[in-house]
């Protein structure tokens, strides 16, 4: 039996029993008896408790973790260091770890994928702004709460792990997550957390880690030399924009990716609102993005992957010539950066490339030494061949494909959208020139995903709650009650059930809770009653026979139903005796108000009477408008509507008018000829030359202001080009020899 269990650790936090082990420690289930609730404790391994530099780094990590608070990011309540534990005592969850609903699910959708990166990134964009950086994120550190949201554990305590060694037994479990410099033993920072977000997205929509070898060393070295197939090869489902993201994030070199979190929050966010967006990245991160690597001394083509760009065009159905030439000067940069970021990449891997390069020198010669041997025919010259598109087509059909080896990627997948057996993606892309007998990689479908439906985690909760979450999962479970004496845990709270927590259920099992009825001791503690009715919680507390003196109060509560007991007063577990007062608080529900109009006011005024009304979940959207800078020209709420206070409150701002910018354009003006001039009264003696030869004066006015003049012109030029800035449509008058002529109308916008 573990030697913690049954402890009483700082007279406080009671251990119950196992719920995982880890690398450097175990973590046990445990009461609070403080505070009575159930928490999880990390208690660190008897190993670890010799080496003293590495307790004063857990320590001091964990008391800067503690400092964290964020809705995704699960709590830290205490850190204890003694003579014969060091611990931290976190938050307990009920879910699953990231890794376990991937592992259920297979290839997520990009909407289920978007959910979960934007939580996970906002609880980077939090803690990177504290100063701490994860270093060891992974979906085995992301829980899966049940109402769908995830919460990052383990934060700083992978940096005390990697102290020292960059390659630690702990981190080489997690070598399919880790950054290129982490692998090599570099500088960490922000962009490292960022970089493996980037894998774990790249799992989540192509059921499968980027990199992957025959060891964890074998990983490392492919994540520092770069070069991850598309995600979109193994899952041509991935849209676009998102596809961009994942590989921005996993950028080779710490430059190429999204400085912040907060920077990839935006554009998740702005694919969010547009998930057909394809963003225009100045400097794409190109080392990351190649195709699915060849096997081996199979000589053929490399095919080229379309660009960004080049699938934007083909997905918005052709463009202009001038911006066909304009993509066309992109891609030639691109490939260019490409070319420079390859020859940086094997300069600062010469020894690598080396080795590996001497290591395929004598594979190829064996190889073309044995080819010699025995076919004297043979050719450098291989036969190419077309490629065939075999998504959606049936995997026995196409198996015995006389000029390509097809093969199965991994073991078939569930997929909703795909029948069974039918091929969901292929590794070579369509169309491709390849050479004969090249294999082919194809994921096949398993078809629709049976129901799996698994026992929540009821232990610790009441029976009420328990027996309403077994109830929710529609599968006409026989619930069965059996209750029993419990020193440690409160009545009426189920001490475990039959089968355990995560086991897979059917419909119309028996599951058995067992609940306990307080300890055998009359009046001892006070029943657990939170989430009861009030007239269900005064039933459980009259069972106990202590003739007990009730009051009453009301709160407001967002999480506690309206009508049921939000806490009581003594708490749970504390002792009672007869004849003793209990305060009971049950909750009125949310607290209501009546929204006020906000429109035509100043952002600040809004702010204010949102303050005053208790409202505190605003947001300021700033948009261009006509309206005065800094008036409210739209409200998320309407006016009069009653809603919650948490309720979140979006305002739009005027950000004032656009101001018109001025452009230039040149005007051409033609020069009257002689007879016009005459038949107009135009040909003055004022402006002849000495010889009698008529001269043209032409001056431009704008609103009766001279704003061009053009001296001594004669018949032979036809017109004159003048160069005018402006906004709008303007008209200038033209006169002649000091007469107005005609109206000019200049169109600035066109």
């Amino acid at each position: 039996m573990d030697k913690y269990i049954g402890r009483l650790l700082d007279n406080r936090y009671e251990i119950l029993e196992v719920l995982g082990v880890g690398g450097m420690a175990v973590v046990y289930k445990a009461r609070c008896h403080r505070l009575n609730r159930l928490v999880a404790v990390k208690i660190l391994k008897d190993d670890f408790l010799q080496d003293e530099e590495f307790r004063r780094r857990f320590h001091s990590e964990s008391q800067a973790v503690a400092m964290l608070s964020h809705s995704n990011i699960v709590s830290v309540y205490d850190v204890s260091t003694s003579a014969d534990a060091d611990y931290i005592v976190m938050e307990l969850i009920d879910g699953i770890t990231l890794k376990q609903y991937m592992e259920r699910k297979g290839v997520l959708n990009w909407k289920e994928t978007l959910h979960f990166a934007i939580q996970i990134a906002k609880a980077l964009e939090h803690a990177h702004s504290r100063g701490i950086v994860h270093r060891d994120i992974k979906p085995h550190n992301v829980m899966v709460l049940k109402n769908g949201s995830v919460k990052v554990t383990d934060f700083g305590i992978a940096r005390v792990m990697s102290e020292g060694n960059t390659l630690t037994k702990e981190a080489l479990g997690s070598v399919h997550y880790i950054s290129p410099e982490q692998a090599k033993g570099g500088r960490v920072d922000n962009r490292s957390d960022i970089y493996s977000l980037g894998v774990v997205l790249y799992e989540m929509m192509s059921g499968r880690p980027p990199y992957d070898g025959e060891s964890p060393v074998a990983v490392a070295i492919k994540h520092i030399n770069g070069g991850a197939p598309m995600p979109s090869t193994f899952n041509p489902n991935i849209p676009g924009g998102l596809e961009q993201i994942i590989m921005r994030a996993m950028g080779h070199e710490p430059a190429d990716r999204y400085e912040t979190a907060t920077k990839m929050l935006a554009d998740l966010d702005e694919f969010r609102k547009n998930p057909g967006i394809l963003f225009d990245y100045n400097t794409p991160p190109l080392d990351a993005v190649t195709e699915l690597p060849k096997p081996p001394l199979i000589l053929e083509p490399t095919p080229v992957r379309a660009t960004h760009a080049e699938r934007a065009e083909r997905r918005q159905g052709g463009m202009s010539e001038a911006e066909k030439q304009r993509a066309a000067a992109r891609r030639q940069e691109q490939r260019r950066r490409r070319m420079q970021a390859e020859q940086e990449r094997k300069r600062s891997n010469i020894a690598t490339v080396a080795i590996v390069s001497c290591s395929l020198v004598m594979v190829v010669a064996i190889v073309i030494f044995l080819v010699v041997l025995f076919d004297s025919g043979f050719s450098t010259e291989p036969q190419l061949v077309e490629v065939p598109n075999l998504v959606g087509a049936v995997y026995e059909e196409v198996r015995n494909n006389p000029d390509f080896e097809i093969k199965k990627e991994k073991e078939d997948v569930y997929d909703n959208d795909v029948p069974a057996g039918q091929i969901i993606s292929q590794s070579l892309k369509a169309g491709t020139q390849v050479a004969k007998g090249n294999p082919i990689y194809v994921v096949v479908s398993k078809g629709e995903a049976p129901r799996l439906v698994y026992m929540p985690a009821v232990t610790g909760q009441g029976l009420t709650e328990a027996e309403r979450a077994l109830n929710n999962l529609s599968m006409n479970l026989q619930i069965k009650v059996e209750q029993e004496h419990s020193e440690t845990v409160a009545a009426n709270v189920v001490i475990r059930t039959e089968p355990g927590a995560d086991s897979q259920l059917t419909a119309g099992q028996t599951v058995v809770l067992h609940v306990s009825l307080g300890p055998e001791i009359k009046n001892s503690s006070m029943p657990y009653v939170l989430g009861e009715t009030l007239k269900d919680a005064k039933n459980i507390l009259d069972t106990q026979e202590l003739d007990l003196q009730y009051t009453e109060s009301q709160e407001y509560s967002s999480d506690v139903e309206k009508g049921c007991v939000i806490r009581t007063e003594p708490a749970a577990g504390e002792p009672l005796k007869t004849g003793d007062p209990v305060k009971i608080i049950v909750s009125k529900g949310p607290e209501m108000k009546r929204m006020q109009k906000l429109v035509g006011l100043t952002v600040n005024t809004a702010i204010e009477i949102l303050k005053g009304d208790n409202f505190t979940n605003y947001e300021i959207d700033p948009v261009e408008s006509n309206e005065p800078k800094d008036t409210v020209i739209e409200q998320s709420v309407p006016a009069n509507d009653e809603v919650d206070i948490n309720t979140k409150i979006v305002l739009k701002v005027s950000k004032g008018k656009p101001q018109p910018v001025e452009t230039t354009k040149n005007v051409t003006i033609p020069i009257p000829t002689a007879e016009e001039l005459e038949s107009d009264g135009l040909l003055d003696t004022d402006y002849t030359d000495e010889e009698g030869n008529v001269k043209l004066n032409l001056q431009l006015k704008l609103d009766g202001t001279v704003v061009h003049t053009a001296d001594g012109l004669n018949f032979e030029s036809p017109a004159v080009v003048v160069s005018l800035k402006g906004t709008g449509t303007k008209e200038y008058e033209l006169w002649v020899n000091g007469k107005a002529v005609s109206v000019i109308t200049v169109d600035f916008a066109k």
